[in-house]
Parts: structure tokens; C-alpha cells; sequence
């Protein structure tokens, strides 16, 4: 939102100031600057100029009144509050907990809570996902919310009102305001709950009646929001970090959810996050030691003179995990090594020698002589980002962001390695650590939002990440039509990645046809492309009736495979020829209804 100074009341620094502002702000505060205006307006104008029903002020903030009941009696004073409000001409939003989205909390503005408590201080069943959320670490800042608390219980129990205690600590925790103290009921709870419910119309009455006093004045300077990007990365917190793959699996693929609260990412589906890894402590050491250098001592990262330690330009600025044919013509100007001069001279020896080696494997391989690490910028390159695809809608998860990653393990020259950013991810990085990221906006693989076009997704392994973000989607925007998932890895039990989200949106039908591929559950081994040639007629149904295709995944195998199935596909039930066939597929790739994301 741009405000456009041609035709404006406003002078060009006011303008500034405005378009600063504008972008940060949340709906809720957008809905309270509003009515503050209004009201301030009402206020000054005379009131022989202007019409008394004009001046009256009316309720600006939304409210929204949330129950957790295990018997009806938290439902019961739920609606008597959302009743009492509505003859008061406020806007009340009434729901059970169970059926409101946590994430949603974010954009509530007057919060009010009426919650029983089960048992031992557990809250009720239809109150647990949202208890658990809000406790949780992915709980987001309520600065600016209003809310109160009325709790049911039974005095006779050891942690009597428990749940409702809960959800008022936290709230505050929050930054959350209290509109109105808490009050726990106990089994006679009648009177209690009617004494709040008083207490909060009279309050919001009160409040509403009064134009605000306290207005903070805001700055320019003061309301400046860094712009993130891929030479400004934001510096995300790790919510979760969990380990995907079953007990006897092959493979390490991991689930991380990410928080961009502050960051003003926004992403689709078919986007990808990036992540700037960093190295290896244990392998940073060993290249030191190795070099006999003072880990402390500091050194230029950049031309324009930053510098930093040698231990925190190796771990953070400079790759040292991969060796390039780059890097080592540059690196032989400064080792003064012979054998290193020997070996650059020949292409086919340097291929050889790069694959599976790192820094480390060089320098004591090559030991250079006397090697000056104030030199590591002009022959050392900076760690390049990691990319990988989005696996959440940015609608369902509006300051997350949700990756797959496959843990890159392997063994070379003699010694174990991982991949610089899954190793980091699956070794080092727990939930509370952050990680530099920025979003990569992926323009070639872009997905339909309406119920008319057919969409077939070909995702094995992680590749299927980017179709759990649209499927996601499709959910938040209720959208079903024909949707049809072919999704393949080694087994069943322990690699079946995201099962319960594709069988919760095949019955809810958002996704509407599943097909899988387990290629070690056979003896036979059955891939993504087998199962398409099995569904090819009415696959090839799908496409003439307007389907796009999207593929993603490992592009040396997979998508080779799944491409000349394609094509056999096309040919066999179209009748055509191999030549009409690769033409036909070729189209559907001009009129972007084939897109692939392959890496």
C-alpha cells in the first residue's frame, strides 16, 4: 500500500512518513488507527455543525469469544457474552476452540476466553490444540490484543481452574493487555460469570465512550523496517526440527518450521526458502590447526574492508566443504606448492581430485608454505546459499515457513561427511537457534487456484514439498477439483513423508486421487513412473481436459524418467507418433501447463 502524493492533502514529508508507517502495520492496528481517527474527528468537530448520530462513536474493534466446555456450561456463558455484545451493537466472533485456527490469533483484536477445566488441571478435550498452541513456542506477539478470562472449575480439585489460569499468563506473556482480572468460578458458577460478563460490557463501553488520551508520537526514523533480501538475510527462529523418516529407514529427511515474524517475507507456492549454512565447527578447527593459524586473529571478508576473525570467516563467510577447479587455479598462486601447480595443468586430474574433497583434504594434501589467511578473499569464495523448496502455504502459516530437507550423508578419501546445510540442519540446529534465510521467488512453477483446472503433481522424496504447500493452500482458499498426487520413495513404513496430511486431504477432498511408489517393498523395483504408465489413459484424460503438470525433484534420474513417460504416455493413447508425441509435450511446456522444479 502506496500512498500517491498527486491529489494528495498531504505534504511530501507527511507522504513519507505515511508510506513508512502503512506497509507495518497489522489489520487490527490498521482497524484501531481508523476508529481513533474517526473519533478524534468527532470530537473536534462542533456539534451544532454535524448531525448527533454522526458524532456518536461506534464500536471500531472486532471481538472474538472462544469456549473450551467439556459439559455445555463454558458454551452457555459463551453465549450470553457474544448476545449481550451484539444487542450493543459490537461485532462478536463466537466459537469453540476446537473449531477456530490457532494461527488466527494473531488478527484478534478484543479476546475473550471462557474455559472449563478437566480433571488435573487439563484443559477440555475441545480446548487442547489451542492450549497447546498458545503455550507452545510457535505462539505468536499479541501486542495490541485486549483480552479477559473467566474460568469454570471445581474448587475440590487440586489445580482448580487451571485451564483458564493458563491461558491469562500466557496471553500477558504475550504482550497481550487485561481488559478485565480474571475471575474463577467454581461449580456455582451463575453469579460469577454474570459479574464478568458486566464488568467487560461496561469496560469496552467505557472505553469506546472516551477518545484515547496517550497517543504516542511516532517518527520517521523510529518506525524505519530493515528491507531483508538475499544481501540482507533475516535471521529466522527454528520453531521445530523433526526427524521424518520411520525406524529402519535408508534415509534422514527432516521437517523445519521456521518463524518470519518481523521479516515481511511473503511467499507462494512454488516458491523456495534460502538459508545461508554455516561450516562445520569440528572441520573450521581441523583446517586451522592444520594451517597453524591464530583462530582469533582478524581478516578482510570483503573488498571494502569488513573484517572478521579467522574462526568467523571460516564458519560463516567462506566455503571450505567443496572444492572447485576455480578455486584451485587461484589457490596455486598462493600455496607455492609444485605438486599443486602439477595438478591444476591437467583438466582430467582436476575433476578427479575436486569430487568428494574439501578444504581440509587440500591443504594436507598440498600444504602450503607460509600461507597468509589475510589472503582467504582472493582465492576462497563465500558460501553460497542453500535453496530449498517450500513446503507450506504462506495463507495457512503467515509468519512461518515450513522446509523438507534430506540429510546429505556420505563417506569420501577416508573419512564421513555432510552436506554443509542438512548436516547443519539434522546435527546442530535445534528449536530457539536461528538461521540466515531470505525467500527465492520461483516464477517458472506456479500453480492454478481455481476448482475448473486439473493439476497432476509428480513429487518423490522431498520433491514432494512444494505440493504439500499447495495442497495447504487449496485447503485455507477451499478449493477442491482435481488434484492427483504421485508420490514415490523406498518404503512404506519409514519413508511415507507428510502421510497423514495427504490422507486427511483425501477425505476432506482437497486432494482428490493419491498414487504411491515404494521401489524397496517390491522385489521389483516400482518408481513414480511406473505408476503413471499404469494410470496413462486416464492420465492422458486429465491432460486433455486441461491439466498442468508439475515435477519436482531429483533431475538425473527422475524427471528424465517421468518426461519420456510422458511422452510414451501421450503417444500410446493419443496414437501418434514418438515425434507428434515430444511435440505435443513440448506444447503443453509453452503454455506452461508442464512446469518442472528439478535440482
Amino acid at each position: 500500500m502506496t500512498l500517491q502524493v498527486v491529489n494528495s492533502p498531504f505534504d511530501q514529508k507527511q507522504t513519507d512518513i505515511l508510506n513508512q508507517v502503512l506497509p507495518t502495520l497489522t489489520n487490527a492496528q490498521k482497524n484501531w488507527l481508523a476508529g481513533y481517527l474517526a473519533a478524534s474527528q468527532a470530537v473536534e468537530t462542533p456539534p451544532q455543525q454535524v448531525p448527533q448520530a454522526t458524532v456518536t462513536k461506534q464500536p471500531t474493534r472486532t471481538i472474538t469469544i472462544l469456549f473450551g466446555s467439556e459439559t455445555g456450561n463454558s458454551q452457555r456463558v459463551a453465549e450470553q457474552l457474544s448476545s449481550t455484545l451484539k444487542d450493543k451493537n459490537f461485532t462478536v466472533q463466537l466459537s469453540s476452540m476446537d473449531d477456530f485456527k490457532p494461527k488466527k490469533i494473531k488478527d484478534v483484536e478484543d479476546l475473550f476466553i471462557v474455559t472449563a477445566t478437566h480433571g488435573e488441571g487439563d484443559p477440555p478435550d475441545n480446548a487442547i490444540q489451542f492450549h497447546e498452541f498458545l503455550l507452545g513456542r510457535k505462539a505468536p506477539k499479541l501486542d495490541g490484543v485486549r483480552y479477559s478470562v473467566l474460568a469454570l472449575g471445581d474448587e475440590s480439585y487440586e489445580h482448580f481452574c487451571q485451564t483458564g489460569k493458563d491461558f491469562d499468563k500466557r496471553l500477558e506473556e504475550l504482550g497481550a493487555t487485561r481488559l478485565y482480572d480474571r475471575i474463577d468460578c467454581d461449580v456455582d458458577y451463575e453469579e460469577l460469570a454474570e459479574e464478568w460478563i458486566k464488568g467487560i460490557v461496561g469496560t469496552i463501553q467505557e472505553d469506546n465512550a472516551s477518545a484515547v488520551a496517550d497517543v504516542t508520537a511516532v517518527t520517521a526514523s523510529s518506525i524505519e523496517q530493515p528491507i531483508y533480501s538475499k544481501a540482507n538475510p533475516f535471521s529466522a527462529e527454528v520453531l521445530e526440527n523433526i526427524n521424518l523418516s520411520g525406524q529402519g529407514s535408508n534415509k534422514e529427511t527432516r521437517h523445519i518450521e521456521l518463524l518470519l515474524e518481523g521479516s515481511n517475507f511473503t511467499y507462494e507456492p512454488g516458491d523456495c526458502l534460502a538459508i545461508y549454512p554455516k561450516n562445520d565447527p569440528a572441520l573450521v578447527k581441523a583446517v586451522i590447526e592444520k594451517l597453524n593459524w591464530n583462530p582469533e586473529q582478524t581478516v578482510p571478508i570483503n573488498k571494502q574492508g569488513e573484517i572478521r576473525s579467522i574462526q568467523e570467516a571460516l564458519t560463516s563467510i567462506f566455503e571450505i566443504t567443496r572444492l572447485t577447479k576455480g578455486l584451485l587455479d587461484k589457490a596455486a598462486g598462493f600455496f607455492k606448492n609444485n605438486d599443486l601447480l602439477k595438478l591444476i595443468a591437467d583438466n582430467d586430474q582436476i575433476k578427479q581430485y575436486i569430487d568428494g574433497r574439501d578444504l581440509l583434504d587440500l591443504i594436507e594434501d598440498y600444504p602450503p608454505a607460509d600461507l597468509d589467511p589475510t589472503t582467504m578473499i582472493d582465492w576462497l569464495r563465500k558460501i553460497p546459499a542453500r535453496q530449498y523448496s517450500i513446503s507450506s502455504s504462506n495463507k495457512a502459516n503467515p509468519d512461518e515457513v515450513h522446509l523438507t530437507v534430506a540429510t546429505v550423508r556420505y563417506n569420501s578419501c577416508g573419512r564421513d561427511r555432510a552436506g554443509v546445510c542438512s548436516g547443519e540442519i539434522a546435527d546442530r540446529i535445534k528449536p530457539g537457534d536461528v538461521v540466515d534465510v531470505y525467500v527465492h521467488k520461483n516464477p517458472n512453477f506456479k500453480f492454478p487456484f481455481d476448482e475448473q483446472t486439473p493439476v497432476i503433481m509428480i513429487g518423490p522424496g522431498t520433491g514432494v514439498a512444494p505440493f504439500r504447500g499447495y495442497i495447504e493452500e487449496r485447503e485455507e482458499l477451499d478449493l477442491k477439483g482435481d488434484t492427483w498426487l504421485f508420490f514415490g520413495d523406498q518404503h512404506f513404513r519409514s519413508d511415507f513423508l507428510y502421510q497423514v496430511d495427504w490422507q486427511n486431504w483425501l477425505k476432506k477432498g482437497y486432494l482428490s486421487k493419491l498414487d504411491v511408489a515404494f521401489s524397496r517393498d517390491t522385489e521389483e523395483k516400482v518408481y513414480v513412473q511406473h505408476r503413471m504408465e499404469e494410470r496413462g489413459k486416464e492420465l492422458f484424460e486429465w491432460i486433455e481436459r486441461g491439466a498442468h503438470i508439475y515435477v519436482c525433484g531429483d533431475e538425473k534420474r527422475m524427471a528424465k524418467d517421468v518426461h519420456q513417460t510422458l511422452i510414451q504416455i501421450v503417444q500410446d493413447h493419443a496414437n501418434v507418433s514418438r515425434e507428434d508425441a515430444e511435440a505435443y509435450v513440448n506444447q503443453l511446456k509453452q503454455q506452461k501447463r508442464y512446469q518442472r522444479d528439478v535440482y
